[in-house]
C-alpha cells in the first residue's frame, strides 16, 4: 500500500473528483451558452469499468474521498449500479455527489440504497422566474420537491452550493441564510469565478465572501462552528445561534491562502487528470487504460501529476486566468 500523494508543499492528496458525463439537463448562464455545448463523442467518455479502475488505483495511492459530479451526473444511465459499485471499493471513506438537484425526488431512495452518504445541490435562486432566467429552464418546483425528498433518508451533510452574483441574485443571500437557519441544510456561499460562460464573467459581479457576511449579519450575528474548520475543507462554517442548519462560505478569489489545503486531483468525463482546476496541463489516462499498460504506469502518472501541483491558482493576483476547459466537462 502506498504511503500516499504529497505534492511539492506538503500537501496529502486524497480527494478525486470524477466528472461522469459532460451533459447537463440545466443551461446556467455562467457555465456555457442556450444552446449548449457540443457533446463528448459516446466513446470518448470514461466507461464506468474504466473509471472504477483508476479509483482503485487512486486508492492504493493515498486517495480515500470520491465526489461525484458532471455536467449533471444523475442524467447518465446506469449512475446509480456505478455509485453501487464505488461504495464497495475498500479504502473509500467518503463517497459524495454534487448535482443541480433536478432529479432528486425519483432518485433520491437508489441513491441512498447505493451507498450514497452526503450531497452538494447547486442552487442559485429560490424565485422561479430568476431561477428560469438563470438555468433556461423551469425546472425550480421539481428542486425543491427533491429537496423534501432528501428530508427522509441519513444522507448528511445536505448542501446546498450558491454563486452569488453582484446585480442578479445578490438580493436573494439573506433568503438563502434564512433557508439554514430554518432548515438542516448547510447552505455554502461561492464567490463568483471566472468558469465556463465567458461572455457573462465580469469581475465586478464577484462578491467578496466578506461583504457576504456583512450582508447577513444585519439580519443576525453569526456564530462559528469551531469543529468544521479543522476539516481541512475550503468553508468556512458559521450558525446563527437560533438556526437549524449551517451556513458555510468559500472564497476562491478573495482569500490569498485559499489553495493552502487543497487535497485534490480531478478526472475529466473524457479520461484525463488534472491538478486544478485552472490548470493549462492534463494527462491522458484513458489512453492508458486502453492501451492496456501496466497498473504501474497509471499509478505512475498519479504521482507525476502530483509532483506538478501548483501552490495556487493566481486568480487573485490580477492575472487573466480562466478553465482550460468548460465546467461541464471538468466536473464542478
Amino acid at each position: 500500500m502506498s504511503k500516499g500523494l504529497i505534492d511539492p508543499y506538503n500537501r496529502k492528496i486524497d480527494y478525486l473528483r470524477i466528472s461522469v458525463t459532460d451533459r447537463c439537463n440545466l443551461r446556467c448562464i455562467y457555465c456555457m451558452p442556450e444552446d449548449g455545448l457540443e457533446s463528448i463523442a459516446h466513446g470518448e467518455i470514461l466507461r464506468y469499468e474504466e473509471i472504477l479502475k483508476i479509483v482503485e488505483i487512486a486508492v492504493k495511492n493515498g486517495v480515500s474521498k470520491v465526489r461525484i459530479t458532471g455536467g449533471e451526473p444523475l442524467v447518465r444511465k446506469g449512475i446509480v449500479n456505478f455509485i453501487k459499485d464505488l461504495s464497495s471499493i475498500d479504502g473509500i471513506k467518503d463517497l459524495c455527489l454534487t448535482t443541480n438537484g433536478v432529479l432528486l425526488k425519483e432518485m433520491t431512495g437508489q441513491l441512498f440504497e447505493a451507498g450514497l452518504k452526503r450531497i452538494n445541490i447547486s442552487l442559485d435562486s429560490l424565485k422561479r422566474e430568476r431561477f428560469s432566467e438563470m438555468t433556461r429552464r423551469d425546472l425550480l418546483p421539481k428542486i425543491l420537491e427533491g429537496l423534501k425528498e432528501l428530508g427522509k433518508y441519513p444522507i448528511r451533510p445536505i448542501k446546498i452550493n450558491n454563486v452569488a452574483i453582484r446585480g442578479f441574485n445578490d438580493d436573494e443571500i439573506l433568503d438563502f441564510a434564512k433557508l439554514a437557519r430554518e432548515k438542516p441544510f448547510q447552505v455554502r456561499f461561492i464567490e463568483f469565478m471566472p468558469v465556463g460562460g465567458e461572455r457573462f464573467w465580469n469581475s465586478d459581479k464577484c462578491i467578496p465572501i466578506k461583504e457576504i457576511i456583512q450582508k447577513i449579519e444585519t439580519f443576525k450575528k453569526l456564530v462559528p462552528v469551531k469543529e468544521h474548520q479543522k476539516n481541512g475543507g475550503p468553508a468556512k462554517v458559521y450558525r446563527f445561534e437560533d438556526g437549524i442548519g449551517e451556513i458555510g462560505f468559500i472564497n476562491p478569489m478573495s482569500c490569498q491562502e485559499f489553495c493552502s489545503s487543497c487535497t485534490r486531483l480531478r478526472l475529466t468525463a473524457d479520461g484525463h487528470l488534472m491538478s486544478c482546476l485552472f490548470s493549462d496541463k492534463e494527462y491522458n489516462v484513458k489512453e492508458l487504460l486502453r492501451a492496456g499498460r501496466e497498473e504501474k504506469e497509471i499509478r505512475d502518472l498519479f504521482a507525476k501529476i502530483v509532483s506538478e501541483k501548483p501552490k495556487k491558482h493566481l486568480l487573485n493576483e490580477n492575472i487573466v486566468k480562466r478553465c482550460n476547459r468548460g465546467m461541464s466537462l471538468i466536473g464542478g
